[in-house]
């Protein structure tokens, strides 16, 4: 097989695993109301339509690094402080469809970057200092991201009204 069909195959496969963990998070609030989005049931402050905000800003900032590395990615400053909440002005149904978007931007843009161009990671007490990360571990950090945030999602729900996406 040659280099160009083990990437194709290999991008292939990371985009699939992407798009299937971002549906099990989208399936998980199909039917919810925007004040079923907006519960926090847990023990934690998350909520079901915080975690789709939160999720759609760290995949755009970790695009953004895949472009252009850490400099790219701290240009656009993220307000913290409310990324997993879901706001009063905010509705279930919009912070989907801005999921959709950048989801859609991310197929482009994987299309487009080679997953062996690496870039020094941002400096941060979480990160080793002087760590570089390929377009390819931004992907699969992606992937682990909305897993990971997917099974949140599902407790939340479960125990909201007892639906389970997972399990």
């Amino acid at each position: 097989m040659s280099t160009t069909a083990t990437l194709s195959t290999e991008l292939t496969d990371l985009r699939s695993s992407l798009t299937r963990h971002r549906e099990f998070l989208r399936v998980t609030v199909r039917g919810m109301s925007d004040e079923q989005a907006r519960q926090t049931p847990t023990a934690s402050e998350l909520s079901l339509g915080g975690l789709i905000k939160h999720v759609r800003t760290v995949e755009e900032a970790w695009m953004r690094f895949a472009v252009g590395g850490a400099e790219l990615m701290e240009s656009v400053q993220s307000d913290w402080v409310n990324g997993f909440r879901m706001l009063e002005h905010e509705t279930l149904a919009g912070l989907l469809a801005d999921y959709e978007e950048t989801a859609a931007k991310t197929e482009r843009l994987l299309e487009e970057l080679d997953l062996d161009t690496a870039h020094p990671l941002p400096v941060a007490p979480w990160f080793e200092q002087g760590a570089t990360w390929t377009v390819r571990r931004v992907v699969l950090h992606l992937i682990a991201e909305t897993s990971q945030h997917a099974g949140h999602a599902d407790i939340i729900r479960e125990t909201i009204d007892g639906q389970k996406t997972m399990g």
